[in-house]
């Protein structure tokens, strides 16, 4: 699963980036105004307070997990200018130039992931940007927090795939079409979606129940539900819009 698109990352170093900077801030331009953003197991007991849950067939990708952040193509009713207003940000996007390095197969060296930099980025060499590490050479509280959301990002993928292989088997996920009608008369069709469904969660035989609290994944997929009363919200902010 290829998330990063980083087109020159170099693994950081804190004696060769020592004085390193990096801006801390979204923008179109990096990906933060879209109506559907990539989200991990990992991070939907956040998400899910704030964006509906949905399930999507990526080519080559297989099933990914999105986050519903508005109606219109390149629309997300979270992001205002260069500042979200949400309570939570998705991994992918807090992330901001950062990736993860994996060492390759038959690589001898003992060394995990490792945080690597995108160098062509324009957040990266700014005068007015965080410094990555201290002067004694430790890593900043901005860097830790990096650290951190790559993490979450790591251990999501890694998640990913025996998650959803578990939505599928018990028959969870089923293709449904949200259909919204504005204030303003507006309406949209929002299709190519599967939703985890409520009805067929509540009606799991207690063994299935089991087996899936015993994989730590019947949590998630109450959150998962939980998440699609968030729709009548984002109508609610899409609406907000309307009557500017």
């Amino acid at each position: 699963m290829d998330v990063f698109r980083m087109t020159n990352p170099v693994a950081l170093d804190n004696v060769l980036h020592q004085d390193l900077r990096v801006a801390f801030r979204h923008g179109a331009e990096f990906g933060d105004a879209a109506n559907q953003i990539l989200i991990f197991p990992t991070e939907f007991e956040a998400a899910q307070r704030e964006f509906p849950i949905l399930f999507r067939e990526a080519e080559g990708e297989g099933l990914q997990a999105v986050a519903l952040t508005g109606f219109d193509l390149d629309e997300n009713l979270f992001f205002e200018g260069e500042r979200w207003t949400s309570r939570y940000i998705p991994a992918l996007q807090q992330r901001g130039p950062f990736s993860i390095g994996i060492p390759a197969d038959g690589d001898d060296s003992d060394e995990g992931p490792t945080v690597h930099v995108d160098l062509d980025d324009p957040r990266v060499g700014t005068a007015q940007g965080e410094l990555l590490f201290l002067p004694q050479g430790g890593a900043s509280r901005y860097l830790e927090h990096v650290s951190r959301v790559l993490g979450r990002i790591h251990g999501g993928i890694g998640a990913a795939a025996p998650v959803y292989a578990l939505f599928q088997e018990f028959d969870l996920l089923e293709a449904n079409v949200i259909e919204v009608t504005l204030h303003d008369e507006q309406r949209y069709r929002i299709d190519g979606f599967q939703m985890l469904s409520r009805d067929k969660l509540a009606a799991l035989a207690p063994e299935a129940l089991e087996r899936l609290h015993r994989a730590n994944v019947l949590g998630l997929a109450y959150l998962v539900a939980a998440s699609l009363g968030n729709i009548s919200a984002l109508i609610d902010r899409k609406n907000a819009g309307t009557k500017r």
